[in-house]
Order: C-alpha cells, then structure tokens, then sequence
C-alpha cells in the first residue's frame, strides 16, 4: 500500500495548529482545519512530495482562508464584541527559527490575535507565513497563486499595520500575576477605591460571552464604569467559583471556575504597572478548555 502525505501530519502538527489558530482565532476551528489537512493529505502519496512540511503548510493556508470568508460574516453578526478562544500555553509550542522573538511571544496574545484581525485574510497569511514561519516571498506566492511581488507588497502592509498599531503593553509574567492577584482581591472584598487606583484613565473591558444572549455585550471604558461593572458582576456570580492564575496564549491569565467548569477567563493588560485593558471571556470560547486539578486556587 502507497504511504500517503498523511503520514507526516502529526510530526508537522504544532506548526500547522499554531498557523490555522493564529489565522483564524478560534482553536475549534484550527482543530477543524488539521482534520481537513489529514483529509486532504491521505489523498496525496508521499512519494510525489518534494517538501511535506511545505506542502501541509500550503493546505492549512489555504483552508484557513476559505473559512475566514464565512467567519467574517459570523463574526459581523455576532452577538457582542469577538475575541479570539484562549489557548492553554502549553498547546501552543514556539515555532521553529522566527525572525523576531518579540513578534513571536506577541503573535501568542490575544491583543495580539485581534491586531491581526484588522488585516486582510492575505495579509494575515502572508505575515505569519514569512515574519513567524521564515517561508520567503517566492515560496508564499506558491502557496498562495500569487507574484512575488504581490506577496511582498501585502507583507509590507502587514507589517506597517502592526507596527504602528503593536499593543505596548507590559510584558513582565511575573509583574502580570502580582497584578491579576491584586485585580482578584479587591474584586472579592468590593474594595471600590483599591480598583480604581488599579486602572488608567484610559481603562477599556471588553467583555465576550460566546455570542450567548444575556451576556454582557457592552464595551465599558473609563475607572469608573470599569470598576462598577466588576465589582456588580461579583455580585451575580454562582456562589462556588474557584480562581487560579493560569498561563493562557504565552501570558498569565485568571480562570474562575464553577463545578470545575470554566466559567470566565480574566485578562488584564497594563501599561506602567496600572490595568490598561480587561478582556472576559466566558461561555462556548471555555468549552475546550481542558484544566487539571490547580495545585493552587482561591474560593470567592
């Protein structure tokens, strides 16, 4: 029997996950994809194959790209603001060789992952292709069907657009957990003033309730509003949650949990030591979410 392209596709997984999620923001889609992939790959021998890493690389772009066509549109009509599913670190392996470390650690965050959302489909490709996965121009335009130059032209635009829009946020692990941990406290003991002090005065929570009705939907910005919100929502919340700081897409993160259960995911994102943005993420985005028995968590 004629060994299949298929063969090679759990070797070459962590790269084509870490390409599809990137691409499309969600990890059930990007798990959708390599189911795909493997489809599409059991129908190609092996033999006939120059480059299988290329290869797969080339169907996991492609398949990507055709889903953000119907995903846009979901995403249009979603019921509240969208962000991407958040990743357990540890299913998110570093990519081999990328031109730039920072671009690499970012590329993980979920500021990030929605920067990249303002680019086109091709952008987006062409960006991660070449500035995280060292594809060059030409081997992308054969991915892609396009020039050289058409390729090179869309990462530049890439590349301005992140440049000038890259979140400059802190970026120390260990400051970011003595922030969640202090978040969580005056959160649990309605310190109202403790919580404003935490914010800036540009301070903005976008809250994501997996397009569930009767979630919140509402972009809050400024201390107060922030804060009120906050310390409301711990008031509605079930009685037993759990909260334990994990590290989701590269960055520690708080997990609340109800009956074991995620039930919301709390990232905060600081500039000079004070809360900048607040991201929640609760309802379908946790269901994959597979967390073991925490070593460590705290009752509400």
């Amino acid at each position: 029997m004629t060994e299949s392209l298929a063969s090679q596709v759990e070797a070459h997984r962590p790269r084509l996950f870490g390409l599809a999620y990137r691409m499309m923001g969600t990890a059930s889609e990007a798990e959708d994809i390599m189911q795909e992939v493997y489809l599409r790959a059991r129908a190609v021998p092996l033999a006939q194959v120059e480059n299988a890493q290329a290869y797969l690389t080339t169907i996991a772009t492609r398949l990507s790209l055709n889903r953000l066509q119907s995903a846009s549109h979901r995403r249009e009509t979603y019921l509240g603001p969208w962000l991407p599913e958040p990743v357990l670190t540890a299913n998110l392996p570093d990519l081999a060789n990328p031109q730039d470390q920072t671009i690499l650690h970012d590329s993980l965050s979920l500021a990030f992952l929605m920067l990249l959302e303002k680019l086109s489909p091709a952008e987006r490709a062409v960006f991660l292709l070449h500035e995280l996965f060292d594809y060059s121009y030409s081997e992308i335009g054969a991915m892609l069907d396009k020039s050289d130059a058409a390729c090179r032209q869309l990462g530049r635009r890439a590349k301005q657009h992140i440049a000038a829009n890259r979140p400059r946020f802190d970026s120390d692990p260990a400051d970011q957990e003595r922030l969640l941990r202090g978040f969580l406290q005056v959160v649990e003991v309605g310190d109202f003033a403790g919580f404003l002090a935490m914010l800036t005065e540009d301070v903005t929570l976008v809250p994501d309730g997996g397009g569930e009705r009767g979630a919140a939907i509402r972009v809050l910005r400024g201390p107060e509003a922030v804060a009120q919100f906050m310390l409301g929502v711990r008031k509605l919340s079930p009685g037993a949650l759990q909260a334990q700081v994990v590290s989701l897409n590269g960055h520690p993160a708080m997990l609340l949990t109800a009956t074991s259960k995620p039930f919301v995911v709390i990232c905060v994102y600081a500039v000079n030591g004070r809360i900048s943005l607040i991201q929640l993420i609760a309802g379908q985005k946790l269901a994959h979410l597979q967390i073991n028995s925490p070593n460590e968590s705290h009752s509400l």
